[in-house]
């Protein structure tokens, strides 16, 4: 017995082994993670009893002892060790350990948080090492005064102006279901308060307690999606956030930037209407490659929000009235409560505070009952609207736009200032000032996203009726001359019996809703793969066409890389339009996507042009007196264009962003972003600092040589890129079998698919499954490949190129966030198992195929390192260095299930022999694990393989941290 408790402790010992240092004196990282690793295992055995408990403990070892020195025979000794369970309990190790990982990231965000708040308590600013990569806000402020001699008068003015737009977008990369996201809180939560200072004994059990319960509730919830997802969960899931961190979260950071002004001698607050921080989403917007985002959809979706809004504002709007209990008010105050105590009202009795006539004394809360009555029938109207089509609440009872909402609110406000009371009018009515002007009465707005053919059918079909000739075949002139024609003239170009097929109405219905629903219900209408004048000013004429009051600026989208190099032609010739010239009133936007780019022609050349398209576009906006916002698409991986986002924006080219930021926060990245109260104000500060910071003290532009140099980078990168991806003959085959590609669409991630068209190559597969093929056999492939080639090739030309590219690393912030994501990924890759897989998985010929590959991962790693000057990985950052090292060992194991059940999936003549099963259900010994089974009974695989499958796919993709 004694033996079973020593190897019972050994995965607390073993952690401790891992990470032997405290990195810092605040560092209670391994402390956490083993006290919660350890409840998840005494549950684990007191579900399924000690002998698997054992086998969990033994695959750790095993796996631990690979991360030592990377003996490839330990790797098959834990395969043998997985492949030889039943299928319930392959089930039961692949969730214990996607748990753990669960686990540990939860740590890691708590450790996060406790970092951040004892610095902040010693009051020392943060050190050079984070300085990096966070970006405090009363840091900020003090670097620009003290540092670089501006004046405090000249960091409000641009605070004041400058906006961060935060686009939600519901990309299928987030593969935790939101039942466990919602667990997961409460865990992190618990563990907070735990290891507060003034906890008692009998609370310490208490919450102890719930930590067990919330973490047992999280290991029973089924891990699989079982349905794929609607727009409108997406949506709803997408929501979900602002009332439970955004909604809170955007008055309690614009106090805390008060705050800040204050601590720098500005005596005035941020007013309430300065667009600091702004929403919007894609989530039932965008319909680019998605059929199932409908017109229906869109309507659903706006209505929603509009509800949700109002349902928002009414429950804050009775504390307000509670609050607000004074007397004296301004004549102009009270002039409005006598016009209002003349109008008759019935009691109303579905309101559970002042539902009786409120008495003329209590002026303020007669102005806010009626606003209360307004969000009322405001909420009722969009909710009847939802459900049955129509509603008999008149629209003038309702709020209508913001400014209808604010000015009674305003009014509140100057008389309490008129009167003294200053102090309690910077109070909740402040706050509620601040979240009318960021949420509006929809909450968000909703971008539309279309492609450019899309438009040119519908175009088609009209000039095909009207007997004109076909628009398709037309040339870029010919289409320009006619759409400016139609949109100088006034003659209705669509005749309700002009036959059309599906997708032409679906497009025309899109417009339809836009033109139906109030315009403060979108942002912009984006065009992807755009690539000439005539995609926007097809936009332009059929917005007209469906006669949209007021039309969504039109935005078009460059990401692949020829059309990134084309982009600053493209929108010259766009503003040498005088038509559309006038139309824009001297506003732009564009739009950059990262992660197509990147799939194209790898990260070094997508980064690289990005840049210069940037810098080219920016010249040009200038040159025809527009400003230009440029829309940055960026995904959470680094693949696909991710990465601290700190470093992401002062990386921009000067200039570029001019104090308007919009980007889009994209599937899992929304969860790491907004998930909790801590996170949500992070999040907002992050952006907010960098965006000034950006703004008032503008990164260098690199130096000529630099940039001659890096052109010749990119060239090779680019022709090493596609040699590998797109020459290669058998390079897709390869892709197919090493990678767990063609099992992803399983993972009922996202509500659209996985390939833009069901035949094609690599070209027609979206970035998102590209990447998480790759990230998870961790070779990472389209991060690294091509930097390898073109180190080689600057410094087989000359060997001082090397000081060049250090200099290069060392004093220009863009190269040396390329440089430093990059080898964070290589930190978090281990070519061994990509190497497992393959030998697994692969056919014996293409076997030197992947050899060379990672030959090829093991080269550029150690050039990189080079570049960057370090011995080792990351040495620059050692908190994210003991991260990586606690969670490897868990991976490691997932990675290793997941190559034989693939194995197990694809090849039928591999037999295993199974071992009696493990796993002891509590309630009735003759019930194993085989229940898991009955989860999914219409797998196309044998029992519990798919299942043991997909949980390995979410693991892996929560330890590393990067799904898509």
């Amino acid at each position: 017995m004694a033996g079973k408790v020593e190897k019972m402790a050994s995965i607390d010992a073993q952690l401790r082994m891992l990470a032997p240092t405290k990195v810092s004196e605040d560092d209670k990282l391994v402390e956490y993670d083993a006290l919660l690793i350890d409840r998840f295992l005494d549950i684990l055995q007191d579900l399924h009893g000690g002998d698997l408990r054992e086998m969990v403990q033994k695959c750790y070892e095993v796996a631990a002892e690979y991360e030592k020195n990377h003996d490839s025979q330990k790797l098959d000794e834990l395969g043998n060790m997985l492949t030889s369970l039943d299928p319930g309990d392959s089930i039961v190790m692949a969730k214990a350990f996607s748990q753990m990982l669960n686990l540990a990231n939860l740590a890691e965000e708590v450790q996060i948080a406790y970092r951040k708040r004892s610095k902040l308590k010693k009051g020392d600013l943060a050190d050079e090492s984070s300085a990096l990569t966070e970006s405090d806000i009363q840091e900020t402020f003090k670097r620009l005064v003290v540092d670089l001699k501006k004046s405090p008068a000249e960091v409000f003015d641009a605070l004041k102006s400058q906006t961060v737009e935060l686009v939600l977008t519901a990309h299928p990369t987030q593969s935790v279901r939101r039942s466990l996201l919602q667990k997961h809180s409460k865990i992190r939560k618990c563990l907070v308060q735990l290891y507060t200072k003034d906890i008692t004994p009998d609370d310490k059990q208490e919450l102890d307690e719930a930590l067990q319960r919330e973490i047992q509730a999280a290991f029973r919830t089924d891990d699989v999606r079982r349905a794929q997802p609607k727009p409108q969960d997406e949506m709803r899931a997408g929501m979900s956030y602002f009332h439970e961190t955004i909604w809170k979260g955007v008055p309690k950071f614009l106090r805390r930037v008060d705050t800040a002004l204050k601590n720098i001698g500005i005596d005035e607050r941020v007013p309430y209407n300065a667009p600091v921080i702004k929403f919007s989403s894609w989530m039932g917007g965008d319909r680019d490659g998605n059929p199932r985002v409908t017109p229906e959809v869109t309507r659903d979706v706006c209505l929603l929000a509009r509800m949700m809004a109002a349902n928002l504002y009414c429950s804050q709007i009775e504390d307000l009235m509670i609050e607000l209990s004074m007397w004296r008010c301004n004549d102009e105050l009270q002039a409005r409560v006598d016009e209002l105590q003349l109008s008759s009202k019935k009691d109303a009795k579905h309101y559970i505070e002042f539902w009786k006539k409120i008495p003329a004394h209590q002026p303020y809360r007669v102005i806010l009952g009626d606003v209360r009555d307004k969000l009322y029938n405001t909420r009722e109207r969009a909710r009847q609207i939802l459900s049955n089509g129509y509603s008999d609440i008149p629209e003038e009872s309702t709020l209508t736009n913001v400014e209808q909402f604010l000015e009674p609110l305003e009014l509140c406000y100057r008389s309490l200032c008129a009167c003294g009371d200053r102090v309690i009018a910077d109070g909740s009515l402040l706050d509620f000032l601040r979240q009318v002007s960021t949420f509006g009465l929809c909450l968000v707005r909703l971008d539309i996203r279309q492609e450019s053919e899309r438009h040119t059918d519908v175009l088609d079909a009209i000039t095909t009726y009207l007997g004109i000739g076909s628009y398709r075949e037309w040339s870029e002139e010919r289409r320009q001359e006619w759409l400016l024609s139609e949109l100088n003239g006034k003659r209705p170009l669509l005749s309700p019996d002009m036959p059309m097929t599906e997708e032409v109405a679906d497009v025309i219905g899109a417009i339809r809703v836009i033109a139906e629903l109030p315009a403060d219900n979108f942002g912009p209408y984006i065009i992807s793969m755009a690539t000439a004048p005539s995609d926007v000013l097809a936009v332009e004429l059929l917005q007209r066409e469906c006669h949209v009051k007021t039309p969504l600026r039109v935005v078009p989208l460059f990401e692949k890389l020829a059309d990134l190099q084309n982009a600053p032609a493209a929108v010259e010739r766009l503003f040498s339009v005088d038509w559309y010239r006038k139309r824009i009133n001297g506003k732009q936007e564009v739009m950059v996507g990262y992660s197509d780019s990147g799939k194209d022609a790898g990260r070094l050349s997508a980064a690289w042009q990005l840049y210069k398209a940037q810098e080219e576009m920016t010249k040009i906006a200038k040159k025809f007196g527009v400003k230009l916002t440029l829309f940055h698409g960026r995904g959470g991986t680094v693949g696909r264009g991710g990465g601290p986002t700190h470093l992401a924006i002062l990386a921009q080219p000067p200039n570029t962003i001019n104090g308007y930021l919009r980007v889009t926060i994209q599937g899992e990245v929304i969860e790491q972003s907004f998930g909790e109260e801590n996170l949500c104000f992070r999040t907002l500060q992050r952006f907010t600092a960098a965006t000034l910071e950006h703004g008032m003290h503008p990164p260098m532009s690199p130096k000529p040589e630099w940039r001659a140099l890096l052109d010749e980078m990119a060239v090779v990168a680019t022709k090493e890129y596609r040699s590998v991806v797109v020459q290669e003959p058998r390079f897709v085959e390869y892709f197919r079998l090493a990678t767990p590609e063609t099992e992803y669409g399983k993972l009922n991630i996202g509500s659209r698919p996985a390939k833009r068209k069901p035949s094609g190559g690599i070209s027609s597969l979206r970035a998102i499954p590209w990447i998480f093929s790759w990230t998870q056999t961790r070779l990472h492939l389209p991060v690294w490949l091509g930097f390898g080639a073109a180190f080689k090739h600057v410094l087989e030309k000359d060997t001082k190129n090397m000081q060049v590219l250090q200099e290069m690393y060392n004093e220009w912030p863009f190269f040396r966030v390329t440089i430093d994501l990059v080898e964070m990924v290589f930190a978090k890759g281990d070519p061994g198992i990509a190497a497992l897989y393959d030998k697994l998985l692969v056919s014996p010929e293409l076997w030197p195929f992947g050899e060379k590959l990672r030959t090829n991962y093991e080269e550029t790693k150690k050039l990189l390192l080079q570049v960057a000057g370090h011995k080792d990985l990351l040495e620059g950052d050692p908190y994210l260095k003991q991260r990586l090292r606690l969670r490897q060992a868990y991976i490691t194991t997932l990675n290793v299930c997941q190559a034989y059940t693939m194995k197990r999936i694809r090849d039928p003549d591999y037999h295993v022999t199974l071992r009696p099963h493990l796993s002891k259900e509590i309630m009735d010994s003759n019930k194993p694990a085989a229940e898991l089974l009955k989860l999914n009974p219409t797998s196309e695989y044998a029992p519990g393989l798919e299942d043991t499958l997909i949980i390995t796919m979410k693991g892996i993709a929560a330890g590393l941290q990067n799904t898509g």
